[in-house]
């Protein structure tokens, strides 16, 4: 795999990063071009380790040794054809995916993972460079339909599965164009919308229906989708903020993520608002509550706008620098992280407890907060929190963006009209074949799951997608992973 010794010969390396000064002046991705024969050096690095626990650490079960190996070679197509095997979108989880797989990856027991990641985007790249990534319209067709309803990365994934497979597949969007929170939640310094908007047409040129501005439910009633559509299948997100109902939760200039977050991925692409909608957090002391990555994102988007500070806080503790020892390779390690946008300028806090916001004239001004000690149960069960005495301090804040996760899907007219059954969290119930507990629907992402990653959402609509395609050949799917 890749170069023998390359492992040894060759250190890590990435693409490099376009200043912190350059990058906050605009929403463009943020690295430079990594030059292919950098990239091949770093594909050199795939060791031939034998077992390669970078497939379990990637979710999609990527072959990754293999397109290591094509792109050392500078075999793109064939780099191609073995990436997209597992992966119908490669270059979004190249730009986006946290890397599980480098997590595992058995060069990093000692070493620097291989850069796999970055390979990946590259191939990526350059298939759709080359011309490689032409549409996959099926060659028969099978008279059936289906209703995909929700086109993040989950919908996206099924719908072009099932297309191929050669039913007539209609993709539903309630918003005004596909992606989700591809689309509407990841800040375009991460993913710019063009990315999507380049597969999106490989998509419709292979036989895919787009239906934007259809809120199912309400704009198209669940009876009429029953019966247009010979199977339905739910690949909405969890979109149900958990909030924080703490006093003076009412006052202006607190906001979920999301709200924030969305707000900016319209205006770049050039929506408008009035000024009584805008969020903005120019020349404002934001704080945002949540460490995990919306919550980054929010950071990023503040030093954007031209924050005058940006705070983190983090109800957990401070992870330590290195691997923890409580998850050794080829677990995901706990770890410290710092994204670009924490480098772009942010104070973190850890193991912080908001009380309650203070204001003025209705505007929100303050925020107090405790500080925490976790206290190891004796019965070995999760740490408890407790409130260190004296420890309260109030931060300003003019901005607070809530970036505390989601607890489900928002259980709206199509969840309640499809009468599907829900599990203890709120999700909606799926079997081992994604079928729920209404003949002919499925649900597959964060719609079945909950909050994840886009490349599990991937595999869901993948895997999901064969299971409807056997349902409706009333036996074996002729779609594989």
């Amino acid at each position: 795999m890749g170069k023998i010794t390359g492992f040894m010969d060759y250190e890590r390396e990435t693409p490099e990063q376009r200043s912190v000064s350059e990058r906050l002046q605009d929403s463009k991705e943020l690295y430079k071009p990594f030059p292919p024969e950098k990239l091949k050096l770093q594909a050199a690095r795939c060791m031939d380790c034998g077992i390669p626990f970078c497939h379990s650490g990637c979710t999609l079960c990527n072959l990754i040794p293999q397109w290591n190996d094509w792109a050392y070679k500078g075999r793109w197509k064939e780099a191609s054809d073995t990436l997209h095997r597992t992966n119908n979108f490669p270059e979004f989880t190249g730009r986006i995916c946290p890397a599980l797989c480098e997590a595992s990856c058995v060069v990093g027991i000692n070493r620097e993972a291989v850069s796999i990641r970055e390979i990946e985007k590259s191939i990526a790249e350059e298939a759709f460079e080359r011309g490689l990534c032409e549409p996959q319209p099926p060659k028969t067709k099978t008279g059936k339909s289906v209703a995909v309803v929700g086109s993040g990365p989950a919908g996206m994934a099924a719908a072009q599965q099932l297309t191929r497979a050669g039913h007539d597949v209609t993709l539903f969007e309630k918003n005004e164009a596909v992606g989700g929170l591809l689309r509407f939640g990841i800040p375009d310094f991460k993913l710019e919308k063009t990315v999507i908007d380049r597969r999106l047409k490989q998509m419709t040129a292979e036989g895919l229906t787009i239906k934007t501005g259809v809120k199912v439910g309400t704009d198209i009633t669940v009876a009429d989708l029953r019966k247009q559509f010979d199977a339905v299948l739910l690949t909405g997100g969890s979109e149900q903020p958990r909030d924080l109902p703490i006093p003076g939760r009412e006052l202006q200039g607190i906001h979920v993520a999301m709200q924030f977050l969305t707000q900016e991925n319209r205006r770049v692409a050039g929506a408008t608002f009035s000024a009584e909608e805008t969020i903005s957090a120019k020349d404002k002391h934001v704080v945002v509550i949540g460490g995990g990555d919306t919550g980054s994102d929010c950071v990023g988007t503040s030093n954007r706008h031209g924050a005058a500070s940006v705070t983190q806080l983090e109800l957990l503790p401070k992870p330590p620098k290195e691997r923890a020892d409580s998850t050794p390779w080829p677990l995901w390690p706990q770890m410290l992280r710092t994204s670009t946008s924490h480098d772009e300028g942010c104070e973190r806090m850890w193991s912080i407890l908001t009380k309650s916001f203070e204001g003025e004239d209705g505007q929100v001004k303050r925020i107090n907060c405790v500080r925490l000690k976790w206290v190891e149960r004796e019965d070995g069960g999760r740490p408890e929190m407790v409130e260190i005495p004296g420890s309260e301090f109030v931060l300003e804040a003019d901005l607070v963006l809530l970036a505390m996760g989601f607890l489900h899907p928002v259980h709206d007219a199509l969840i309640k009209d499809l009468n599907v059954d829900l599990d203890p969290r709120g999700n909606v119930q799926v079997g081992a074949d994604f079928m729920t507990s209404e003949a002919g629907v499925f649900a597959a992402g964060d719609m079945a799951t909950g909050q994840s990653l886009v490349l599990k959402a991937i595999d869901g609509g993948r895997k999901a997608a064969a299971s409807v395609d056997a349902w409706l050949r009333g036996g074996v799917s002729v779609l594989t992973n």
